[in-house]
């Protein structure tokens, strides 16, 4: 078992490149953050994954591996390495950290995620996106290619399952104002100063355009700069940590489960496979089942929240029946009967997920991670959850649906 002793979040609100700063400046404010979070010295890590989408297009540096030894004199020498799956960069970096930490190379991994995205304008960066999808074909010379394409998510709910239009937008935008009323409570949050109630987010104007048939600005995750560090820990090394420092080893959490799938990357492909499924993102499914069977739980109903990747407001909407809160085509049952609410049965996104907190690609799945850690160990401050499970699930999605990590998050 894994442990997770701690981390850091850069404030997700700041522009690093309006304060003329290089991609290794949110790097080092993670990593040292991680360290002091959690009292430990750059010494006591034994190795170093970093999780990025694209920093070569944003911000011209690639071998961010290398880069993570700014952060402290004492990283030189030890190993690093750097992990990209599009939007699920992050959660791939876990899974590198955890599997070297299983096998007993090493005892301690830091892991960061970190992506600085506001180099460009809103245009060059939604082509830069493109290249997660099958770019020649799904994104070149197209505006804005992911929200077409999460749209056409959208779309498939609203034709599979018969849902009236109409009914499936008020639907969107109360998720969306979710996210905001919960980000508020999130003081690393983005749009904590933002303000977006559901009749704003139903309506349609110069302040929130529709970017596709389906996808307005209100319904899309922001453009963030930020950096996240958390550091990692083996069950062996966590109880001596724990000694030293005079806590419990079981108020350490854990990495308790974990699944990993990969679809077809068009979404073309992805919704022509699923067209005879139960579920629309199948393989998304599988990756939450998979990680709920090895941490030994059944479903939703022992789980206290879960932080789902939310880039777009329709795959908020998928989440509902991807982790078991309804059967497929039932989705507007828990949104109708507050569910979803920080008080309701299983709260989405505490945090404000990637439409209030803010979307850094290459950080958002060791942002996940490290909110959950916080749910489960009572420390989210305003945005903390009634503890029932002491679990939380977190689900970091690369691409149109195409790579998905899981993890549960929690106390056995």
């Amino acid at each position: 078992m894994v442990r997770i002793l701690g981390g850091f979040q850069t404030d997700f609100a700041r522009n690093w490149t309006r304060e003329g700063k290089h991609i290794v400046a949110p790097m080092k404010e993670a990593g040292q953050g991680a360290l002091a979070a959690t009292r430990l010295d750059a010494a006591d890590i034994d190795t170093i994954h970093v999780g990025n989408f694209a920093a070569e297009l944003y911000s011209m540096q690639g071998h961010l591996g290398a880069m993570a030894l700014e952060i402290d004199p004492k990283f030189r020498g030890k190993p690093t390495g750097r992990h990209e799956a599009a939007c699920a960069s992050g959660g791939i970096s876990i899974l590198a950290a955890t599997a070297e930490i299983e096998a007993g190379r090493y005892k301690t991994a830091l892991v960061l995620g970190i992506e600085q995205m506001k180099t460009v304008n809103a245009a060059q960066g939604g082509d830069y996106l493109g290249t997660a999808s099958w770019y020649e074909r799904e994104a070149k010379g197209k505006d804005f290619p992911f929200p077409r394409l999460f749209g056409q998510l959208g779309a498939e709910y609203v034709r599979r399952f018969d849902i009236p239009m109409e009914d499936y937008m008020d639907y969107q935008a109360y998720l969306a104002a979710l996210m905001y009323k919960n980000a508020r409570h999130n003081p690393n949050a983005q749009t904590r100063e933002w303000a977006m109630d559901q009749a704003q987010a139903r309506g349609e104007d110069k302040f929130n355009m529709r970017i596709s048939p389906e996808i307005k600005l209100s319904d899309c995750s922001q453009v963030t700069d930020g950096a996240v560090g958390v550091v990692l820990a083996s069950d062996e090394y966590a109880a001596e940590y724990a000694r030293r420092h005079g806590i419990s080893l079981d108020s350490i959490p854990s990495i308790l489960g974990w699944g990993h799938t990969t679809a077809p990357i068009q979404l073309s492909d992805k919704l022509a496979e699923s067209r005879d499924q139960e579920y629309v993102l199948p393989h998304a499914r599988r990756a939450i089942t998979s990680a709920y069977a090895r941490a030994g739980i059944q479903g939703p109903g022992q789980l206290d929240a879960y932080e789902f990747h939310d880039c777009f407001t329709t795959t908020a909407y998928s989440s509902i029946d991807l982790v078991g809160l309804t059967k497929p085509g039932e989705n507007q049952k828990a949104i109708e009967g507050g569910w979803l609410e920080m008080n309701g049965r299983l709260p989405l996104n505490p945090s404000g997920g990637l439409i209030g907190t803010g979307h850094p690609v290459g950080a958002t799945g060791v942002r996940q991670l490290l909110d959950a850690a916080k749910l489960t160990t009572g420390q989210a401050g305003d945005y903390q959850v009634t503890r029932k499970n002491n679990k939380v699930l977190t689900v970091n999605i690369g691409g149109s649906g195409t790579t998905t990590v899981s993890f549960v998050v929690g106390k056995k």
